[in-house]
């Protein structure tokens, strides 16, 4: 959520947001709800002035022992006239209490549409970012490592997965549904050897493990930007209120929600691991083949909430980018990082990376990591500030990034590891996870 203050003085950098983003937003309507609000309070703030000044005259005219009302007798003023000059102060006070009453009763419909109204208002995305409506809009960065180039036909993972004894898709959908899988012996040990490898790569890094909830509160959700509009992409429990997160992104950030820390304690870095859960509503007949979409997974994700600086927090950018990168090089493993355009970003972010990881069986890179920072756009709903040296309160910055997510990244794992006996390489850097194990060879 950006600050009406903001918004107002930069209308035209909003609005073209708004477009730039796709975001169904009435700017317009905002605006001329936010004048209301502001006059109401006015009105509101002088009507109680006022009252409470023709309260404090009112005990002056009624008590007789008081200086106004000695001074009134003095001056020739009859008790009639004293009462009358008092039922006029009363009926001076009574028209003050029924328009504050109506004033009140308007206002809280205005305050509801205008906190409507602000949830639904884009960021505005940084300079750097290229226009376009959707991911053909994102600009390439660079790229690190070739593909592989196969002296025989290739498996896919799926093919791989299921000869040798890591994948069976069939029974994963006969126990939930369509997108759902089962991962069974190497595989499994491989896809908890991968976040293990994840978890030890950011602690080194500095950051703070945790172990977060991965059902919260919706106002969670509503906090870290993914309500309204995610809400068809979420598994909920509406009865309690609750949702299950598609991230641990959403504890990790809401994690410091209505607190104040003090300057000296920035950066905060956090990391989980967590299930994350995704109903990928709208994606029917998209990629349905294989593991690249589906309903669960698991996810090392970081997080990290610093002062309100932009140079600073575009280094915390850089700086959880290459965390990822450090994983997938231990794995060896080609990829190129995207500048993602305005149409592909969200509503919530200042910026956004993506990096994608190259798998043979879909002739080309897949997005396996997803980087942003949404400036105080995610502090500002979830009311995370902090205490500068000045003394002042300000509101935090926050930006996020997947360390690893599996087992989208046993694709590009498995498929670029095989060898012609259709066995896989276990990647060195699992080894140590995996017992010693080098190989997956397959069942006879």
């Amino acid at each position: 959520m950006l600050d009406i203050k903001y918004i107002t003085e930069h209308v035209d950098d909003v609005r073209r947001a708004i477009r730039d983003k796709g975001v169904a937003s009435d700017l317009d309507r905002l605006l001329a709800v936010n004048e209301r609000r502001r006059a109401l309070q006015t009105e509101f703030d002088r009507l109680r002035s006022e009252s409470n000044e023709l309260g404090a005259n009112m005990a002056l005219y009624r008590n007789p022992k008081s200086k106004w009302h000695q001074d009134a007798v003095a001056r020739g003023m009859t008790p009639d006239q004293i009462r009358a000059e008092a039922e006029k102060l009363q009926s001076r006070l009574t028209e003050i209490k029924n328009r504050v009453r109506e004033i009140e009763t308007e206002s809280k419909g205005v305050i509801e549409e205008f906190d409507r109204l602000m949830l639904t208002v884009p960021q505005v995305p940084s300079a750097k970012t290229p226009v376009g409506p959707n991911a053909e809009g994102n600009v390439e960065v660079r790229r690190v490592g070739q593909p592989r180039r196969f002296d025989f036909k290739p498996k896919d993972h799926v093919e791989l997965g299921e000869s040798l004894g890591m994948l069976d898709i069939a029974r994963g959908v006969k126990l939930a549904g369509a997108r759902n899988y089962v991962l069974r012996g190497a595989g499994c040990r491989m896809h908890h050897a991968i976040l293990r490898l994840a978890l030890d790569v950011i602690a080194q890094r500095g950051f703070e493990l945790m172990t977060v909830p991965i059902l919260v509160n919706d106002d969670m959700m509503r906090g870290t930007g993914y309500y309204p509009g995610g809400e068809e992409q979420a598994y909920r429990c509406e009865r309690d209120g609750k949702s299950l997160v598609g991230t641990a992104e959403v504890p990790l950030t809401a994690f410091h929600q209505n607190e104040i820390l003090d300057e000296a304690e920035l950066p905060r870095k956090y990391a989980a691991v967590s299930t994350c859960f995704r109903r990928e509503a709208g994606a029917a007949g998209k990629d349905t083949h294989g593991i690249y979409r589906i309903h669960f997974f698991d996810k090392v994700e970081q997080v990290v909430i610093c002062r309100a600086d932009e140079a600073e927090s575009e280094r915390f950018h850089h700086e959880i980018i290459a965390n990822a990168e450090a994983v997938l090089q231990a794995l060896e493993l080609p990829y190129r990082v995207m500048l993602v355009c305005t149409g592909d970003m969200g509503q919530g972010k200042v910026e956004m990376y993506d990096i994608e990881t190259w798998m043979p069986s879909r002739g080309g890179y897949g997005e396996t990591h997803s980087a942003s920072r949404f400036g105080e756009f995610q502090a500002r709903r979830l009311n995370l500030r902090y205490r500068d040296r000045d003394k002042k309160i300000r509101v935090c910055h926050t930006l996020n990034n997947t360390v690893i997510a599996s087992p989208r990244i046993l694709i590009p794992l498995w498929e670029l590891n095989q060898n012609a006996d259709a066995s896989v390489t276990i990647p060195k850097a699992l080894r140590p996870y995996m017992g010693g194990m080098e190989r997956i060879e397959p069942q006879h």
